[in-house]
């Protein structure tokens, strides 16, 4: 049997779960690391961080936002379709040790990958503070899944709708400004990460972060998804994706990111029209 999709649930607005059998990745992946994915033979290869598996099931968890081609025809799937194509668990694994007090960051999509490294330094016993936003409530996921893991969830939403108002960069301040903390792990949106690195490195603490660049190969050949950390070249699929957010080069990594924006685009709506004339 192949990577069957056996559930799938609508977690808020475009952002999608889905539970799909792939017993070999689920007995060996470890928190940080993630799967490359095709929708069908002649699909795209997208990266998504394994929000969770279950080894006795042979089941691995994929949490994914609708923003391109893509991830549309990946959240178009029903439960029973099957996947062309999954390869992993890629990707470096979190380095977990036991720290103290340690607070892990959650944006939007980002609480996905947040939860299994939350998971894994909640297990050696530390003290684990979870902060998760988005910007509206009805964007917010994985809030049951944190708090059973964190000793403390703090949630903010940029509009005030839910939680405190503001970003989780605020609320991250206020934290670091009243606890010590020992380690931060901080995923989400580029300008999200960059913002927490700052707020960070005035206080003076390690800091990790899960980068997202363009992937193709997963595998280190291709060079696509190179990014600059402390100022060497360093390839996300094989060297990350964590690494020292203090070090990172997010203003080159904003530019990668973006360099395919109209072809992004284009394919998009030429996917979107025929899915409207089939239905």
């Amino acid at each position: 049997m192949g990577y069957i999709i056996l559930e799938k649930e609508i977690l808020a607005d475009r952002v999608k779960k889905i539970v799909v059998l792939a017993e070999r990745i689920a007995q060996k992946r470890l928190a940080g690391q993630f799967i490359i994915l095709r929708t069908t033979e002649l699909g795209e290869r997208i990266p998504l961080t394994i929000a969770d598996a279950d080894p006795q099931k042979g089941t691995i968890t994929l949490i994914f936002q609708e923003v391109g081609k893509s991830t549309y025809e990946l959240g178009d799937m029903n439960v029973g379709d099957q996947l062309a194509d999954v390869c992993g668990p890629l990707g470096k694994p979190t380095h977990i040790e036991y720290r103290g007090t340690v607070c892990v960051v959650g944006g939007g999509i980002g609480v996905a990958p947040v939860h299994p490294i939350a998971q894994a330094m909640k297990k050696i016993g530390n003290h684990v503070i979870g902060i998760i936003g988005a910007r509206t409530k009805s964007l917010l996921i994985l809030e049951k899944e944190m708090s059973q893991i964190c000793d403390e969830l703090h949630i903010t939403t940029d509009d005030g709708s839910y939680g405190t108002h503001g970003f989780v960069t605020d609320e991250l301040r206020v934290i670091l400004s009243t606890k010590e903390v020992k380690e931060v792990v901080a995923i989400g949106p580029v300008p999200m990460m960059n913002a927490c690195c700052k707020v960070t490195k005035e206080f003076n603490v390690p800091t990790l972060v899960s980068l997202n660049p363009i992937m193709v190969d997963g595998t280190g050949m291709c060079g696509a998804c190179r990014v600059s950390v402390d100022g060497r070249t360093r390839f996300v699929c094989v060297d990350g994706p964590e690494f020292d957010g203090h070090k990172v080069d997010f203003k080159e990594l904003m530019l990668r990111q973006r360099q395919y924006l109209p072809q992004e685009k284009e394919a998009l709506e030429l996917y979107l029209s025929h899915a409207a004339t089939r239905h």
